[in-house]
């Protein structure tokens, strides 16, 4: 039996782009470090999102990770056979993804939770990731690259024209600005009403999803790069990522970076970040062949289960009480973390920091047995 792990362990390897797990892998601890603080009104500014328009380290982890659900893609569904199977394999992942999206937002200990149904958020992160991957799953199956590329761009420009000039149903002109008079906030409002993040807005929201398509599609494009592994493709990665980069900061002039309206600036700007990002690290590891980063290559091997327990634990953390006042998150930090000789918020960010090496000491757990868990 240990024979047989040892040769799925190696035969996983090598099926899998060392670079891609390790991008996935950082993604996702920089996801719970952000999520996870020991007190929310004291959390170093650049790992909360922006305000509104701008970008912060919180802001480059959901495109990053979507962006890599797109070379995931172009790696899994490479020979591009289409099936009855193969769109339901699609389907029901993807509706696996969205049930564990709903379940996060509803859960409660012991789930108390039915009189809070008309309240309930609907989007959420992976709620969001199951739209994706199948709408681009589906659309990479059925059209070639060029397609591809050409409906990323449509998708772009129509976003921006729609934002920025189509009037609203009461005759206003749009803004970007965060207000019921924006597009994206208008449709969120009027068709999710109660169940969204704030009153006025949510960031996982309805329209800003058809940008988030886009980053994903991107990453396709970058996947099929990455499958061809040659001199040529490692300068294509190169002068791909600063070609996004550059185009996503011109047109933020006009259309500003925001992940709020996952604007189509903010898309080619983080897609060009993660591109160079990834050119690096691919350079690095499966051209030079350096061995590093072997924690974070085992939890972006398991990246979906260790998003799923850390959201799971935190809320009970949160919502378990250990007396009348005192929740779980709170007992541990006070006690734990909560020192007079150092600041707040090196003491919030201390405990997100063991938070997260919990999850790394679990994926390397997951890894050492040969369990990886697939949605």
């Amino acid at each position: 039996m240990e024979t047989v792990r040892k040769k799925l362990s190696v035969l996983i390897k090598k099926q899998r782009i060392q670079s891609v797990d390790f991008l996935r892998g950082l993604t996702i601890i920089c996801m719970i470090l952000v999520n996870t603080p020991g007190d929310w009104s004291h959390v170093y500014s650049i790992l909360l999102h922006a305000n509104w328009n701008g970008l912060t380290l919180a802001d480059f982890v959901f495109p990053f990770f979507l962006l890599i659900v797109g070379i995931s893609i172009s790696f899994a569904y490479k020979s591009k056979q289409i099936s009855v199977s193969i769109f339901k394999k699609i389907g029901i992942r993807s509706l696996k993804l969205i049930l564990l999206g709903l379940f996060l937002n509803s859960f409660l200990p012991y789930f108390p939770f039915i009189d809070d149904l008309h309240t309930i958020r609907l989007p959420g992160v992976l709620q969001r990731i199951g739209i994706v991957f199948f709408i681009s799953s589906i659309l990479y199956l059925i059209v070639n690259l060029k397609q591809l590329t050409l409906i990323a761009i449509l998708i772009l420009i129509g976003y921006w024209v729609w934002l920025s000039y189509i009037p609203l149903p009461n005759g206003q002109l749009p803004t970007l600005e965060r207000a019921s008079n924006n597009w994206a906030n208008f449709i969120d409002y009027t068709l999710l009403k109660d169940h969204i993040w704030k009153p006025d807005y949510d960031p996982e929201g309805i329209l800003s999803t058809l940008t988030s398509i886009a980053t994903t599609l991107i990453g396709i494009r970058i996947g099929a790069i990455l499958l061809k592994p040659d001199k040529r493709s490692q300068l294509l990665l190169l002068i791909s990522g600063i070609g996004l980069l550059l185009s996503g900061y011109l047109w933020s002039s006009i259309f500003p970076i925001n992940k709020a309206l996952w604007s189509s600036s903010f898309v080619l700007v983080t897609s060009g970040y993660a591109t160079l990002v990834l050119y690096i690290v691919h350079y690095l590891m499966d051209h030079k062949g350096l061995k590093f980063g072997s924690i974070i290559k085992q939890v972006g091997a398991n990246a979906i289960v260790i998003y799923f327990l850390s959201n799971v634990i935190a809320k009970s953390f949160y919502l378990i009480k250990i007396d009348t006042k005192t929740s779980v998150h709170q007992y541990l930090y006070e006690n734990l973390f909560v020192y007079s000789s150092i600041n707040a918020s090196l003491s919030s960010l201390l405990y997100a920091l063991s938070v997260t090496s919990f999850y790394m000491l679990l994926a390397y757990i997951l890894h050492r047995k040969n369990i990886f868990i697939k949605v």
